[in-house]
């Protein structure tokens, strides 16, 4: 069997990460082989950018370099990690993916979607995801569920930054119908997750 490619996109707070665990540890019982990682983010260059991409300090970064880093991040990860799990038959779930510099440095970046695309497919060599879970939950909602961690540069963003991703993020839905999986971020964790494991299971069974 070929791999499949899973990702979880969302706005800060939508509850990607506590998501992909559950999703992890059904799939590890159901005796599925299955390779869990984020971005940014991977190996260990992808994780020094992502140090830089995060850190707080360093608030005078613009967009553009913003951009590039998280691709160059997205290059080493695509091509070291995620790829070569592929291509073992894993199914390989990654917490935010291409869709993420879309919304983010596209929806609240203001930078060129054309141009995002464009070097996009060239760090990822076009590789796509199979499935992409959107947890979509209002902004405040997601931002109530963070306040008390320490937050990081994006984090920190305003929070019309972070509505204009969340509709960045639900335009790509309805342009990528045929991967996108739209959850209702405000549901019960544990609802959620039956709700992901129907559609994985649907998935699956069409392969």
């Amino acid at each position: 069997m070929k791999g499949v490619f899973i990702t979880f996109e969302g706005v800060e707070g939508s509850g990607k990460s506590s998501q992909i665990k559950l999703l992890e540890q059904y799939l590890h019982e159901q005796g599925i082989d299955c390779f869990v990682t984020r971005e940014p983010g991977g190996p260990p260059i992808s994780e020094a950018i992502r140090k830089l991409l995060l850190d707080v300090n360093n608030a005078e970064m613009v967009a553009e370099t913003e951009l590039l880093l998280y691709l160059a991040s997205r290059a080493q990860h695509t091509a070291q990690w995620i790829i070569p799990a592929l291509e073992q038959g894993k199914i390989v779930i990654c917490d935010r993916y291409t869709d993420s510099s879309l919304a983010y440095q596209g929806g609240g970046r203001k930078l060129s979607a054309n141009v995002i695309n464009t070097l996009t497919s060239f760090a990822t060599r076009n590789l796509k995801p199979d499935i992409t879970f959107l947890l979509d939950v209002d902004v405040e909602i997601g931002q109530k569920r963070i306040r008390n961690r320490k937050l990081d540069r994006l984090e920190e963003e305003s929070l019309n930054f972070h509505k204009q991703v969340r509709q960045e993020y639900l335009k790509l839905a309805k342009r990528h119908q045929d991967r996108y999986i739209i959850i209702d971020g405000s549901l019960g964790m544990k609802e959620i997750h039956e709700l992901i494991v129907l559609h994985m299971t649907s998935y699956l069974r069409s392969l």
